[in-house]
């Protein structure tokens, strides 16, 4: 369960991280109460400023969670490495960017590299 949290978290951080690429903070300076659930004017400043706070509270939440059962140093490497693995993924679906074969050959090391860390836990 706590490798799970530990999911959740690099995913949440994910989110956390498209929020930031999508909000401007000297626009949430611009929201009032008359454009605050505007489709066009309010909400694409509101729902990134949400997610940022959201999806960073999550994050830490489950962080701390995968963290109290797994020691520090693994759970952090394997947060960063699947958050840059789901990061890259999410660029390829949603933004439609290219990878190269180069990327892929280094993702899939990634990503051995955290299988490699949760086989070898004790415990």
């Amino acid at each position: 369960m706590h490798w799970t949290y530990l999911i959740i978290a690099a995913l949440l951080e994910t989110a956390w991280t498209f929020s930031i690429k999508f909000l401007t903070f000297k626009d949430v300076l611009k929201l009032r109460f008359d454009n605050f659930y505007s489709p066009t004017e309010g909400l694409p400043i509101l729902l990134p400023f949400l997610g940022y706070i959201l999806f960073g509270i999550g994050n830490i939440y489950f962080f701390s969670l995968a963290m109290k059962n797994i020691p520090t140093a693994t759970a952090f490497a394997a947060w960063t490495a699947l958050t840059i693995v789901s990061i890259k993924i999410t660029e390829i679906f949603y933004l439609k960017q290219r990878i190269t074969a180069l990327e892929i050959f280094f993702i899939l090391l990634i990503l051995i590299g955290i299988v490699g860390l949760k086989i070898n836990q004790k415990g």
